[in-house]
């Protein structure tokens, strides 16, 4: 009974630790080739497996994957939910256990309608349907985009794909080549490792492809304030002022540079309550010739609450008003963090589902560019920055940097932010857009148009990051026209593998 048991878990126990090592292909350890190896390794271990069964293998490699992967989550939960450990990991349990479900089902599928070990299963219907389910990740309940599998080529020759087909290209192309090594390894078919050779290639002839042009006579100095403020004093009373001054007096040393940066959420009060102190700091920006940017919490009408980013000093929109209407509002909120979903079941259960500012309203999908000294910029908030469309569609053509605001300090010293950062790298790549990321303790970057940080400070220490900015002109295919041409693609792929399934 015993041998019968382990020989049913052997497989699932295997895909746990091979799910596990996908973390160690995105940063900070940036192993790339791992995320050719660990899907391979997936489509190995359900192969001849029923259905059923493949669906509890895939499961466990998801739950390897997300509970490594996404361990910085549990940081914030354990930290300020305000819960015994057990519930805390409790909850975190549940949150990998959903995201594993994605990679269960496509594990379901793929051996449900392709069941036939041929070329069909592995090089068209095992990536179109490894896309579908990555989509659906990042779609269901406001989606969780997180560790799909082309961020983790922001180093490797595939990240030379990005600006013609986005992350999600990247992503078909690493599980290609997975398929690829999968059914070489099963068949002996050696021929078959051209593919992933080939895409190889491709991506380091692409390096010459030139989508955008910099432009050298169009440069901005900025300086990005990193007040390193400690989460767990932020919104006390008594550190509303020492924050606020903290942040001005840093402010008040970069006056020499065009903009200057808060992260979000900078200012611990809602605006309406600082109107005077906004009033001095929009005059002593003018005065200076400069433009200020910060992240604040605004409440609308109807004790709507928005998370918003303000811009003081020399805008298009003339001295400083109160108006709700000239704000970038946050779209995308943080389950749990910004919104509670199923909240009259949820927030009665613990203190976590009650934090503070945990009912936000969202802002609308496509808002204006930020305008700051006469340049434009896409905002994306904290979270944001990880839904490539949303980036994508804010971007238009008198757009010059995508600008990125976030409070990554309640992950402590988690992999989280560096991850993060990473993704933001990817959006530069596949916008032709160099971006700035301010954050309160790290990773404070700026970021050219390829992607490659060009600066930054160290995280957790109170700093200001000065740089030059150079703007682009043109634009990258997948500025363009988007994904769409790629799921043409995924239901081509479905529809000829059906018709040659067997």
């Amino acid at each position: 009974m015993i041998n019968s048991l382990f020989h049913r878990l052997k497989r699932p126990l295997a895909a746990v630790f091979v799910g596990a090592s996908t973390t160690f292909a995105f940063a900070p350890y940036e192993l790339w080739p791992l995320a050719f190896i660990s899907p391979a390794l997936l489509l190995l271990l359900i192969h001849r497996q029923s259905a059923k069964q493949a669906l509890w293998t895939g499961y466990a490699w998801g739950f390897g994957q997300f509970a490594t992967g996404i361990s910085w989550v549990h940081v914030s939960i354990d930290n300020f939910g305000g819960m015994p450990k057990i519930a805390s990991l409790f909850l975190m349990t549940l949150l990998v256990g959903y995201l594993a479900v994605y990679s269960a089902l496509f594990s379901w599928s793929l051996n449900r309608f392709f069941p036939n070990a041929n070329r069909t299963r592995f090089l068209l219907a095992a990536p179109a349907l490894w896309l579908i389910f990555d989509w659906l990740r990042g779609w269901v309940m406001t989606g969780f985009p997180w560790l799909w599998l082309g961020y983790s080529q922001i180093e490797s020759p595939l990240a030379n794909f990005a600006p013609i087909g986005g992350v999600e290209l990247l992503t078909l192309l690493v599980m290609l080549s997975a398929a690829a090594i999968a059914y070489a390894s099963l068949h002996r078919q050696w021929l078959t490792l051209i593919i992933p050779a080939v895409i190889l290639a491709t991506g380091f002839g692409l390096q010459s492809a030139q989508w955008v042009t910099p432009k050298p006579e169009d440069t901005t100095k900025v300086a990005l304030i990193q007040g390193n403020i400690a989460q767990e004093l932020k919104w006390q009373p008594s550190q509303r002022w020492p924050t606020i001054m903290k942040y001005t007096d840093l402010t008040r040393e970069s006056w020499d540079a065009d903009i200057i940066i808060w992260p979000e959420a900078a200012i611990p009060a809602f605006e309406f309550e600082i109107a005077s102190f906004l009033r001095n700091l929009d005059a002593a920006a003018r005065m200076n010739n400069s433009a200020v940017i910060t992240g604040i919490v605004n409440q609308g009408e109807d004790k709507q609450f928005f998370n918003s980013i303000l811009t003081l000093g020399q805008t298009q929109n003339g001295g400083y008003s109160y108006d709700m209407n000239l704000r970038y509002h946050k779209h995308h909120l943080l389950p749990f963090g910004e919104f509670v979903p199923f909240e009259n079941i949820l927030r009665p259960i613990a203190p976590f589902f009650n934090l503070p500012m945990s009912s936000f309203s969202r802002g609308d999908f496509i808002q204006p560019n930020i305008d700051a000294n006469n340049k434009q910029m896409a905002p994306a908030l904290c979270y944001e920055i990880i839904f490539n469309e949303q980036v994508r569609q804010n971007v238009n053509d008198e757009t010059d940097y995508i600008l990125t605001l976030s409070n990554d300090a309640w992950f402590g010293r988690s992999i989280g932010p560096l991850q993060h950062m990473e993704i933001a790298r990817m959006r530069a790549l596949e916008l032709g857009k160099p971006v700035i990321r301010a954050t309160n303790n790290g990773i404070t970057a700026v970021t050219d148009h390829l992607g490659h940080i060009t600066a930054q400070v160290p995280q957790f220490e109170t700093a200001v990051l000065r740089a030059e900015i150079t703007a682009t002109e043109g634009a990258t295919p997948y500025r363009q026209v988007g994904s769409w041409p790629l799921y043409l693609w995924v239901l081509l792929s479905l529809v000829v593998g059906w018709r040659l399934r067997n």
